[in-house]
């Protein structure tokens, strides 16, 4: 039997192990034999990992093992204020290309080894890139060795110890403060476009905005608002945990100059159109993770009502927080159960309330996860597309399919599972109730309040209660609450207590848990850091689906509050108040998000 070399022996035990398939270790062997591959000279390992998206972590914990790297756990090792000064010391000694170089590698100088005091630990993601040597040799020690660490306990070190560059904001800095022409405009209807053009050029305003998409992701915001002021100013505000908050105001320069810069960047928007709303989106590649960008601009008026000023959101896109584990949504008591009862039904409708922003997408992302196969077909009905499914059919909307034209043809497409983005009328919210009346499991969402209240919004929109009645499983009404700051969060004085007690909370819950307040730190926005989902969960069941079969003429709202409560249903306030016990929020922040329960 011929001699099996390293490379091989690798890919074998990868396979082995089940970290890949046979196709993806023939497919990655291929490329690793290319010609283009001579160049970069990339092993099997990074290959898998950079081209074929295979596990990092497992990937290299088999490669290290065959290399003999011995691997160090930064969980039990003294990773404290000592440590991190140590590593910053020699990482700051090092010159410039070489820290990039390190960087780059995802390694760090650690330690030095207890038993040979000249001898410098360095942990590496990647024990085989060949950058490291070269760095290594720049920490001027005599002796050096790379051991291997998980990259997800590296990154966490790494950051402490070299906090992410945004370059474009960097560049912004070296320019110094921008001070651009004022510009002017003549005439209601014109603007000067070589004054316009001449701003635009400024590679200042470019960088301010590539910058901002940078520190938006690094920032975890949701959206970003891009808005023009009187006397040439333009904001750029952050949601952070679904607040705003200004993260730069540009001054001295043109509004339209800004927005223009803002419509160069994004795809399908017409840079010259400033009277009529656009809908665009950006790609971009940040910190090696590939993002989109919806953006949506809309003309709106100031005092200046000679200047067409308009108004920008961006709405941030990262795949990385798509949650695909039901378990992490964190559903609290009855709603857990009756929600997955209600998505292991072979038919019927499952339908999210809430206002926008509010989470439903990502929860009916998620239950979608649990349900999708290699043996049913989902299709989905969006506009816009926001996240990609896997495993799923998304339809594409456009001026030659419209959403109304989609959920028709669906029927056509024998579907098993459809994913209606929104009942935004009677025929969306007919034909997606009639899928579930003939054999599908749907998932949608609906603009209501409460869950209750969805109910009589599908029968004002003109839906027969019989088909209301036997479609719907269940209806989940869902909020975001900001979550306390584990760092800074402090538990309520006894004198508060009078407080809780008029919210609803029992004396026996008051002695039984400790409650807590917002602080503020430098780690969090005024003590909240986060935010997790309170669910108000109406599963349908036989009392409920009589009481709407015989509702006449309308619907008794509070009649079907009033039994589901019975049923087992917590309300929104009720499942806030569990967070607090919880100790995850506060009294303030579930007075604001929910409404007294009736």
């Amino acid at each position: 039997m011929p001699e099996i070399d390293i490379t091989d022996k690798i890919g074998y035990t990868l396979l082995k192990k089940g970290i890949i398939d046979f196709e993806t270790l023939e497919k990655s062997l291929k490329l690793k034999d290319s010609d283009d591959n001579k160049k970069n000279r990339k092993n099997l390992g990074q290959i898998l990992v950079s081209e074929f998206g295979a596990d990092h972590d497992a990937v290299f914990r088999e490669v290290a093992n065959l290399y003999a790297f011995r691997e160090i756990y930064l969980a039990d090792e003294k990773t404290d204020d000592g440590r991190i000064a140590f590593v910053k010391k020699l990482v700051d000694a090092l010159p410039e290309q070489q820290r990039d170089m390190m960087v780059q590698a995802k390694m760090l100088p650690f330690k030095y080894d207890e038993r040979q005091p000249d001898k410098l630990v360095i942990v590496a993601a990647d024990p085989t890139d060949r950058n490291l040597p070269v760095v290594a040799r720049s920490f001027s020690v005599k002796k050096y060795e790379i051991c291997y660490v998980r990259l997800k306990d590296l990154q966490g070190l790494m950051e402490k110890v070299v906090p992410a560059q945004n370059e474009f904001l960097k560049l912004l800095q070296q320019d110094g403060e921008m001070k651009v022409d004022d510009g002017s405009t003549t005439g209601e209807d014109l603007v000067d476009e070589e004054v316009l053009e001449a701003e635009i050029n400024k590679s200042a305003l470019v960088n301010l905005f590539e910058g901002c998409l940078v520190e938006a992701v690094r920032r975890d915001v949701s959206d970003v608002h891009i808005v023009p002021a009187e006397g040439h100013k333009t904001n750029f505000l952050f949601r952070v945990d679904g607040n705003l908050q200004v993260w730069h105001c540009q001054e001295n320069t043109m509004p339209e100059a800004v927005m223009a810069v803002v419509k160069d960047r994004t795809k399908n928007v017409d840079r010259f159109e400033r009277e009529m709303t656009q809908d665009g989106f950006i790609q971009r590649v940040i910190d090696g993770h590939q993002l989109r960008f919806r953006v949506s601009i809309m003309p709106i008026v100031t005092t200046e009502f000679s200047t067409k000023f308009e108004s920008c959101v961006i709405r941030v896109l990262d795949d990385r927080k798509v949650i695909t584990d039901l378990e992490k949504l964190g559903l609290q008591g009855p709603a857990r159960a009756f929600f997955y009862k209600a998505i292991q039904k072979p038919q019927g409708i499952i339908i999210l309330t809430g206002p926008t922003g509010s989470g439903k997408s990502t929860t009916l992302i998620a239950a979608l996860y649990q349900v999708i196969d290699p043996t049913v077909n989902v299709l989905t009905i969006e506009e816009p597309v926001e996240y990609i499914i896997k495993g799923a059919r998304q339809l594409k909307i456009g001026p030659k399919m419209g959403f109304e034209q989609a959920i028709r043809g669906i029927l056509r497409h024998d579907p098993d599972i459809v994913l209606v983005g929104e009942m935004r009328d009677k025929i969306t919210a007919e034909t997606a109730i009639k899928l579930a009346n003939t054999g599908h499991l749907v998932f949608s969402t609906l603009h209501t309040n409460d869950a209750p209240s969805a109910v009589a919004r599908l029968y004002k929109m003109g839906i027969e209660p019989f088909l209301i009645a036997y479609a719907i499983n269940i209806i989940v009404a869902q909020r975001l609450i900001r979550t306390l700051c584990k760092k800074c969060k402090e538990p309520v004085d006894s004198s508060d207590f009078n407080d809780l007690m008029k919210f609803g909370f029992s004396e026996e819950e008051l002695s039984s848990h400790t409650f807590y307040k917002a602080v503020g730190c430098d780690k969090c926005n005024g003590g909240y850091k986060g935010r997790a989902a309170i669910h108000e969960a109406l599963f349908f069941t036989k009392q409920i689906k009589n009481m709407i079969l015989n509702a006449g003429e309308k619907v008794d709202e509070n009649g079907i509050r009033e039994q589901a409560a019975k049923d087992g249903m917590w309300t929104l306030r009720r499942s806030g108040m569990e967070r607090m016990m919880e100790g995850t929020t506060t009294l303030e922040e579930i007075i604001s998000t929910t409404v007294e329960d009736e």
